[in-house]
């Protein structure tokens, strides 16, 4: 695990401002194993591993909020989808494990349609999500099997649905009636999108959350994105921010 440098921690933590919701994709798998010759079961193990690391970042830097793209609402047609199962189970397991969760009270939610997945995936992460229901110190969410067109439609059934009960007007509808039925409701939109890998596009990543957030290209894989990327990535923001107000 990549460690974290207290010095670098201290800087960071007594700057003016932080992000209090900070998104980013887990990007550039591909690339790397091509590269470095590596296997693609050994990358999906590097690959999700890495959110314990991703934990440590943000209780460290006290960042309340963290939603990470973990897999796209496609995983289903990756020749590889057993492999990424087997190693998404792990993480979970891992997950449950990992005694930083519960000393920080961290919830962990799973955005996206997770629950099409197989079962021996399905349990285990509905298990982390019922075991941190109640904590609300930090926020980690994970999208996984997720799209974001996809998360926009399923609002819209929602509200159709309502509508169709008699429930509610379709006049009502606006802006806030949509962020209230997508699948991160509850969250603040992101301050900052982080985009890891060598990919300049965000593939839907919160579509309907991040019409105002700042976006930053790392042009880094997942897997070499450290502590030091994360800072050049939240001094960018800062300056962004400096310009609009």
């Amino acid at each position: 695990m990549l460690g974290l440098k207290s010095s670098r921690i201290n800087k960071m933590l007594g700057a003016k401002e932080m992000p209090k919701h900070v998104a980013l994709t887990m990007g550039g798998q591909l690339s790397y194993a091509k590269a470095h010759n590596v296997s693609i079961e050994e990358i999906y193990k590097m690959m999700f591993s890495k959110i314990n690391w991703l934990l440590d970042l943000q209780i460290n830097m006290n960042i309340p909020i963290i939603t990470a793209y973990v897999l796209t609402g496609d995983v289903k047609e990756s020749p590889h989808f057993s492999t990424i199962i087997d190693k998404l189970v792990e993480l979970f397991e891992n997950l449950r494990n990992n005694s930083r969760i519960y000393d920080n009270k961290i919830k962990i939610s799973v955005l996206g349609k997770w629950y099409d997945l197989p079962g021996r995936a399905v349990e285990p992460i509905k298990s982390i999500i019922d075991e941190t229901r109640d904590y609300d110190s930090f926020f980690l969410n994970l999208c996984i099997n997720y799209d974001g067109k996809e998360e926009i439609v399923d609002a819209c059934r929602i509200l159709g649905r309502r509508i169709q009960a008699g429930k509610i007007d379709i006049e009502s509808i606006d802006r806030e009636s949509i962020k209230d039925n997508i699948y991160s409701s509850y969250f603040l939109p992101p301050d900052i999108v982080i985009k890891t890998g060598p990919e300049k596009n965000l593939n839907g990543f919160l579509l309907w959350d991040t019409t105002n957030s700042h976006t930053y290209f790392s042009g880094k894989s997942w897997l070499k994105f450290n502590e030091k990327d994360f800072e050049k990535a939240v001094e960018d923001w800062r300056k962004g921010r400096a310009i609009h107000a």
